[in-house]
């Protein structure tokens, strides 16, 4: 049996908290039926079935791969502060920033200064603003891009030992050698 719109947005609304009520809710069930409909739902063979399908699959459901994830670890791993600046001390414009500089980006923090300087016999105002930009942490993507690729994987070491000699017959020939 084909499920309705209804029922299908039910299942994945089901799927982000395993709530009944809430997916029967967002499914366009009243708030009033909404408990009653979650549970009766929750019975349906055809429902359930919809359910375990989407929850076996959940990285599908949601759009995500592994691809996807390690795209993302890369841009962070080989994003730079220097790709955000016109020189030293000037930032690019946030509009001039590729959609990739911008996901790097955790977070952006202002801080201004207003004084008075003195310019011959004036008193000028003088205000200042500085744009303090923090990038997602490169070592985190880099680790993260090392253990999905297998990079830090434990590597089998050969000790050089010929025939089938176990450790404890290994020790006692080094002892009686000395």
């Amino acid at each position: 049996m084909k499920l309705t719109a209804r029922q299908e947005i039910f299942c994945n609304e089901y799927c982000i908290d395993y709530n009944a009520t809430r997916a029967a809710i967002k499914a366009g069930y009243s708030e009033r039926t909404a408990t009653s409909i979650g549970c009766e739902n929750l019975t349906k063979p055809d429902i359930k079935s919809r359910i375990n399908e989407l929850q076996s699959n959940l990285s599908e459901a949601a759009g995500i791969s592994a691809l996807r994830v390690l795209n993302e670890h890369k841009k962070i791993a080989f994003s730079s502060a220097g790709d955000l600046r016109s020189g030293w001390t000037k930032l690019k414009d946030f509009e001039n920033l590729t959609e990739e500089q911008k996901s790097c980006i955790q977070e952006v923090s202002t801080k201004s200064e207003r004084r008075f300087e003195k310019v011959g016999e004036d008193n000028v105002l003088v205000e200042e603003e500085w744009v303090k930009i923090k990038l997602y942490d490169k070592q985190k993507s880099l680790d993260s891009i090392s253990k999905m690729l297998g990079y830090d994987a434990p590597q089998q070491v050969e000790l050089g030992i010929k025939g089938s000699i176990g450790i404890k017959d290994w020790i006692s020939s080094k002892a009686k050698t000395k």
